[in-house]
């Protein structure tokens, strides 16, 4: 079979398209036939830097590349219940770049009819994080004032929805081509980043999630409410090593000293009661992916470099069979 491999680190001509012999399944995994992935932030550590302390110092450890997976269940191992041959399916793995991947039998659901496999592929890394982010770490209830940092993106789209699906009232930020969009996924208020700093307004937020951008610990507490919760999930990729300093070191000391909750939230956990639960909102249509590109499998490196440039609008999918297929 063919798949998208790791060569070392670099620019995305280290992503090789190469012939691999096609896995089998352990006891407790799931061999899916792809038919859509999607690309994350998480799938950009062929770039190095700051990710070789976790996936290896001179070379990825794993060269399989992508998480997001959707197609159609091959085999499955001995102890498999929930799935047989034939099943749709979408939810993580590693290596979904491929004409076939291995899952284990908890980060996989069923797909609903109604769901495009496409549409299916977004959802198990972004998602999820917005979900964790918003419930687990933010610990929102309705009614609350929320600003989602970076709405336009794969996770804040979701942030958007999933946040409005809580009743709270949402600012979304984001730069002026991504406003309308912010609007149609129900945002109450959008700012225009380009044009105004948030975190010099008089408005005080009771959930700051941070997605994308980059603003000091302190900016974003001076608008947070004195019993607020702030979650920084990313920020961009220049800002990215000062912000986590800050909020590992700055943070935790804050938060001893008084009632607001400043943390940054890690990596987002792939579970089956988390994918179920969303997979009935997608089924609801009460949150609705948004792509922006799709790109045939053959150019799963471009995908990967157009998200590494940093402008991507919500979601890239990577698709195996014809586009919208599903």
């Amino acid at each position: 079979m063919k798949a998208i491999i790791t060569s070392g680190y670099g620019q995305p001509d280290v992503l090789k398209l190469m012939e691999v012999e096609k896995p089998v399944p352990k006891d407790n995994q799931v061999l899916v036939k792809v038919h859509a992935a999607s690309v994350n932030t998480a799938d950009l550590t062929f770039k190095g830097g700051f990710a070789r302390l976790f996936v290896g110092l001179l070379k990825p450890k794993d060269p399989r590349v992508g998480i997001d997976v959707a197609g159609k269940v091959e085999a499955i191992g001995s102890s498999v219940t929930r799935f047989k041959p034939g099943d749709d399916v979408f939810g993580g793995c590693a290596g979904s770049f491929a004409e076939y991947a291995i899952a284990r039998e908890d980060r996989l659901v069923l797909k609903p009819a109604t769901i495009s496999f496409d549409e299916a592929a977004t959802i198990s890394v972004a998602a999820i994080t917005a979900l964790q982010g918003l419930r687990d770490f933010g610990k929102i209830k309705p009614g609350q004032k929320v600003l989602i940092y970076g709405a336009s993106g794969s996770v804040g789209t979701f942030a958007v929805q999933i946040a409005k699906e809580f009743n709270a009232e949402v600012t979304a930020v984001c730069s002026s081509r991504n406003l309308d969009q912010a609007r149609q996924m129900g945002a109450d208020h959008v700012i225009d980043y380009t044009k105004e700093d948030v975190t010099k307004g008089d408005q005080r937020y009771d959930l700051i999630l941070a997605i994308n951008g980059y603003h000091s610990i302190f900016a974003y507490r001076r608008i947070l409410n004195p019993q607020g919760i702030y979650i920084m999930v990313g920020a961009s990729s220049a800002h990215l090593f000062p912000a986590l300093l800050q909020v590992m070191l700055v943070a935790p000391l804050i938060s001893r000293k008084g009632k607001q909750q400043l943390g940054f939230m890690g990596v987002a956990k792939i579970n089956q009661a988390d994918l179920d639960y969303l997979s009935g909102l997608l089924e609801d249509r009460k949150i609705v992916p948004v792509i922006e590109r799709r790109y045939p499998f053959s150019q799963a490196a471009d995908a990967l470099g157009y998200l590494a440039e940093g402008h991507a609008r919500a979601k890239v999918v990577i698709t195996m069979e014809p586009a919208g297929s599903g």
